[in-house]
């Protein structure tokens, strides 16, 4: 077993189809993951200004805000401006171009995206491996970090690694036999990062095919904590 895990990808708050918990470190706590990047549901579901004002209020440092980051033009983003998402300083800030309805690849996006120069978290159902190829194309020192890749489309995913070394990918969903293992062989276990999605997702099997991994110790530290911290 890791000797410390960092969930790369949990959810805290309300949510319109399911009564979760309020607070997610008591679960933590049972599955022994010691510390998690979290976004509020607010910002994913409703309103990103208050999921994030929500966010920035918490106050642990086992809790690592990832708020919400929606590029615009003046009047039609959140925040109004780059420089209010650099005086939260945050780590990480996550995008949502299909659900807030923006150009990942846009003008407006490439100009904030290279004025925070942070590292990204992106669902794959946001967006596209080309999409993203093109994105890190445009933008070479970019970080990005792939949410919910699943695993019926590890060919795409591994082209697009082998295409954007700074493309990292979680592995919660990478639930198919040896899956993590192939992405590991390939690319290292230094791109490959533990993430859960929970609650929405379930938190059970990511922490299970953590432990079960068939990798060196250090590689199995490395998708644990230590590649999302270097990341970071």
């Amino acid at each position: 077993m890791p000797k410390f895990v960092f969930d790369a990808h949990r959810l805290i708050g309300p949510v319109p189809f399911d009564d979760l918990p309020a607070d997610p470190r008591p679960e933590m706590d049972r599955l022994g993951i010691d510390r998690a990047c979290v976004t509020h549901t607010l910002s994913l579901y409703s309103d990103p200004r208050e999921g994030n004002d929500a966010l920035l209020r918490l106050d642990d440092p086992r809790l690592v805000p990832v708020p919400v980051v929606v590029p615009g033009v003046p009047g039609a983003s959140a925040p109004s401006a780059p420089a209010e998402v650099l005086d939260w300083g945050a780590p990480m800030i996550r995008l949502c171009p299909e659900r807030h309805r923006f150009d990942l690849t846009g003008p407006v996006a490439l100009r904030w995206l290279a004025e925070l120069d942070l590292p990204v978290a992106v669902d794959l159902d946001e967006t596209s491996p080309a999409q993203l190829r093109t994105l890190t194309e445009r933008l070479p020192g970019l970080r990005v970090l792939l949410l919910n890749p699943g695993y019926r489309r590890l060919r795409a995913l591994a082209e697009l690694m082998a295409g954007a070394p700074g493309v990292w990918v979680e592995i919660g969903t990478v639930n198919t036999q040896r899956g993590v293992e192939w992405l590991a062989e390939r690319f290292g276990a230094g791109r490959l990062v533990f993430g859960t999605g929970a609650p929405v997702a379930d938190d059970c099997g990511p922490r299970f095919l953590l432990d079960h991994l068939d990798l060196e110790p250090a590689d199995v530290e490395l998708i644990a904590a230590g590649s999302l911290g270097r990341l970071l």
